[in-house]
Order: structure tokens, then C-alpha cells, then sequence
């Protein structure tokens, strides 16, 4: 499946770190930043988890909501969150359905192994729930900053 820009985002309704749970249809209405990451506690997705962070409050004041989707249980979400002092919703995908919707369970490739992982992808739903802006195979330096000037408009 493919999250084209301009067509409604696939739903999106995950238990969350602290025992909470989070969906677009409760966020309809306001801006949502939804990035998938391989796995927590890892180096570029500890990163990229305090890169969004840092800017949270930048994203709040454009009403804007943060939520990271990995396929970890919520307890490890949890520990990611209370040892890095992440301040973004984490979502748990153990399933994989979300992934799968949103088209970022894909075929890898590390040192010559094929296996099937999470792409590092990022999506801007719009306050209308529809896809802004995607941002595929995302590297993890300076990315938090440019979908934060995405979310500013142009």
C-alpha cells in the first residue's frame, strides 16, 4: 500500500507509552506528525526520538501532535521514554497493521541479508486528515526541523 499526499491518511488507533492510547479520528481536526522508527533504544531512532523532542513545544504551538509508531510493546516504550526523557506519544504497533497501512513494512537489506523491517518514513496528516506531506527512507539529521517548517507552511 502507498500514503500518497493529498489522500486521506490510513487510520491509526495504538496503544501508547503510560497506558494511553492514541487514534487520528480523536486528533481530527488539528495537524498530527505520525514517524515510524525500527526499534526503540537504537542510536538513530534514540536520536531522532530526542530531535522531536526537543522541538515539542514548537510543534505545540502549531496545535500540532507528535506520535513515533515502532512495533515495541508498550512496557519497552516506556522504558525508551523514561530513559531518554522523550517528550513525543509512543505508539505501539506489536501487530504490524499500522505498518502495514501505511506502507512502511518493507524489504531490507543490511550487509547482504534481506529481511523484513520498518522503513524510517514520516507522515504530515493535515487538520482535514488528509496526507500534507511523506517523507520516505528519512535520514535522521536535521529531519525534525524540516517537518517542522512543513508544518509552518509555506
Amino acid at each position: 500500500m502507498s500514503v500518497i499526499e493529498g489522500q486521506p491518511a490510513p487510520a491509526l488507533d495504538l496503544p501508547t507509552d503510560g497506558g494511553g492510547r492514541v487514534s487520528l479520528a480523536a486528533l481530527k481536526g488539528k495537524p498530527v506528525v505520525v514517524y515510524f522508527y525500527p526499534k526503540a533504544d537504537t542510536p538513530g531512532c534514540t536520536n531522532e526520538g530526542k530531535d522531536f523532542s526537543a522541538l515539542i513545544d514548537d510543534f505545540a504551538a502549531l496545535d500540532a501532535t507528535v506520535v513515533a509508531v515502532s512495533k515495541d510493546s508498550v512496557k519497552k516504550l516506556d522504558r525508551f521514554k523514561a530513559k531518554h526523557d522523550l517528550k513525543v506519544v509512543l505508539a505501539s504497533d506489536e501487530d504490524g497493521a499500522a505498518c502495514d497501512a501505511w506502507g512502511v513494512w518493507v524489504q531490507k537489506k543490511l550487509y547482504g541479508r534481506e529481511y523484513m523491517g520498518i522503513e524510517r518514513a514520516t507522515f504530515l496528516v493535515g487538520a482535514d486528515g488528509n496526507i500534507v506531506q511523506a517523507w520516505r527512507n528519512v535520514r535522521v539529521a536535521g529531519h525534525a526541523e524540516a517537518v517542522l517548517e512543513a508544518l509552518k507552511g509555506p
